[in-house]
């Protein structure tokens, strides 16, 4: 009965919830155009999650935010889970940063067009020469505390479990010597799994653990690589035990 309520008031508030979205992209594409992009391109996506979260009554957790250094800049790598992965991050991780996304994301109507302006890097694997280009952009944005979020998996768990890393964020990171902040995230499959698409979401906590960082290695022809199970094994370390 409680679910049937949840999913009835689902229904009447998808309205708004649409609204904001759109208002949201709107805001964030004009903002970055007359505006102060590093304003724009953050704090209405910020508090768009937040409002999004809110609205679908989930709770949320935070853990180890005493784990950022301010005016310090990270390569921040997470576990997918689900697409409330976004809100977690984007409302509550109270830092500066540019996501690294898909390519194909470009694409969304609104939304794309508003993380281009807002200065989001799409990643492009068509080529070697489109791979240079994307870690170009993100060395120009990895200064002044600001930082890049990335999901090293590549895409979100069918699952619930965590899938195999990739080594572009730990290059990225090994290339320039910044510190990787790793980070869990739990609860964001049973809310939305991938298999659900957008549809009803299912009320669950919310919890994203922010791991102490892990500081530059010296570079060597295994660093990157020793970097990336590391993290993976501190981002495992705080799952629940069904997703590990």
């Amino acid at each position: 009965m409680t679910k049937i309520l949840y999913y009835i008031y689902q229904i009447l508030i998808a309205p708004l919830l649409a609204a904001v979205t759109i208002i949201t992209a709107i805001e964030v594409i004009i903002g970055c155009t007359v505006g102060k992009a590093s304003f724009w391109s953050y704090w209405p996506g910020c508090i768009w999650s937040k409002v999004m979260v809110r609205l679908l009554l989930l709770p949320v957790k935070i853990e180890g935010r005493e784990n950022m250094v301010d005016g310090e800049s990270y390569v921040i790598v997470a576990n997918h889970q689900g697409a409330f992965d976004i809100f977690l991050i984007y409302g509550y991780l109270g830092r500066n940063f540019k996501w690294m996304m898909k390519q194909s994301l470009r694409n969304m109507p609104l939304v794309g067009k508003a993380c281009e302006k807002a200065g989001h890097i799409f990643v492009n694997n068509s080529g070697p020469k489109k791979i240079q280009q994307t870690y170009e952009r993100a060395r120009a944005i990895l200064q002044n505390g600001t930082s890049v979020v990335v999901f090293p998996e590549g895409a979100r768990t069918w699952d619930g479990k965590m899938r195999g890393f990739k080594r572009g964020a730990f290059q990225l990171a090994d290339e320039l010597q910044l510190p990787i902040l790793p980070m869990t995230i739990n609860g964001a499959f049973q809310v939305l799994p991938r298999s659900r698409g957008f549809n009803f979401v299912s009320w669950h906590p919310l919890k994203l653990t922010i791991h102490p960082a892990m500081p530059p290695r010296p570079h060597t022809a295994t660093s990157e690589h020793e970097a990336m199970d590391e993290a993976k094994a501190i981002i495992a370390s705080k799952l629940e035990p069904i997703q590990q």
